[in-house]
């Protein structure tokens, strides 16, 4: 089988990052995220991910509220 032997890569962690995310990880990826990689780089992934969406949304809300003149 295909299976890594080292830490998992920058782009790796990103995809995992998303598919958890969005509810969308599955468990054989789960397991070798945390075999190979360290939890606190997917915890600061997981932040990093947050703080970006929010403010990403936040940003829709004020363009969206200043086209209608609010």
């Amino acid at each position: 089988m295909n299976q890594p032997s080292e830490k998992p890569g920058f782009w790796r962690i990103v995809l995992s990052t998303f598919a958890a995310a969005f509810g969308v990880q599955n468990r054989k990826n789960l397991e070798q995220d945390f075999k190979y990689g360290s939890i606190y780089v997917y915890v600061a992934a997981g932040i990093i991910f947050t703080s970006l969406f929010i403010l990403t949304v936040i940003m829709v809300v004020r363009m969206v509220m200043k086209s209608n003149g609010l």
